[in-house]
């Protein structure tokens, strides 16, 4: 299926946006609860699925909806369509601090895996699949599990990633990066993982017990700042005992002791 061509403009710094511009007749597909605001004209409707296969019947829509639910997101994607005789925008927000990623389909060989949350929004058309992972290792250590999104089409889709984003082109080469730092590569890059070093390195190195290791041609994106490990850090300073100072969570929410 031909995606729609959709303009576009990421606005901000560390909370990005993305605003898409519609003309007549255009959709955009998203994950439910991304959009920000929309302009009047533009009118949207969620349905099961990303309506790249409107023949599929009720059981390919069922496979996809089980599929979708194994990645952990919604059952539901929102389709937003501009029924107006003019260009219309609508925005879609970023979940947490990060960059938001604008990819060209086409120019990476129409497919696209990524981590199981990174998808935002994309052209009308875009094929959302579940890509498993070869290798028993990888899905117990590579950070992601065995479940890693595919996107396919040859327009655009917009990719979340945590913290800075770093592109790489590999050439036959291979990258070792700390898991989950994966963001998305492309379906000519081959992922595993290995130990992190000897065992002393292992268990006091601090890199964890385990890296990934990219290998092959094509592009890898990484990011900085995982949301996982975000979280952990919010988590650990918000537990420690006696945390009440002016640089603490709870004290910077005002939720420290008074007394």
């Amino acid at each position: 299926m031909i995606c729609h061509e959709v303009d576009y403009e990421i606005i901000g710094n560390d909370m990005q946006i993305v605003e898409v511009e519609l003309d007549p007749q255009e959709t955009v597909i998203a994950e439910a609860g991304a959009m920000n605001y929309m302009e009047d004209g533009i009118s949207f409707d969620t349905k099961m699925g990303d309506g790249s296969e409107p023949n599929s019947g009720v059981l390919g829509t069922l496979l996809n909806v089980g599929k979708r639910v194994l990645t952990g997101e919604s059952i539901f994607m929102t389709h937003f369509t501009n029924n107006s005789a003019g260009k219309k925008r609508v925005a879609f927000a970023a979940p947490y601090p990060g960059r938001i990623i604008a990819i060209d389909m086409a120019q990476e060989g129409q497919e696209l895996i990524c981590q199981k949350d990174a998808f935002l929004c994309a052209a009308f058309g875009t094929s959302l699949d579940i890509a498993f992972h070869k290798r028993l290792g990888a899905g117990f250590f590579g950070g992601e599990g065995f479940v890693l999104q595919r996107l396919r089409g040859d327009g655009k889709a917009f990719v979340h990633v945590g913290g800075t984003v770093i592109k790489r082109e590999l050439k036959n080469e291979t990258l070792r990066v700390d898991t989950g730092c994966i963001a998305a590569f492309t379906p000519g890059i081959d992922y595993d993982i290995e130990r992190a070093g000897g065992l002393k390195s292992m268990i006091f190195g601090g890199e964890g017990l385990f890296l990934a290791t990219l290998r092959g041609t094509g592009t890898v994106y990484l990011q900085s700042l995982p949301f996982s490990r975000l979280a952990e850090r919010v988590i650990s300073a918000a537990t420690i005992p006696g945390s009440k100072g002016e640089g603490s969570v709870l004290g910077g929410l005002g939720l420290g002791d008074k007394s």
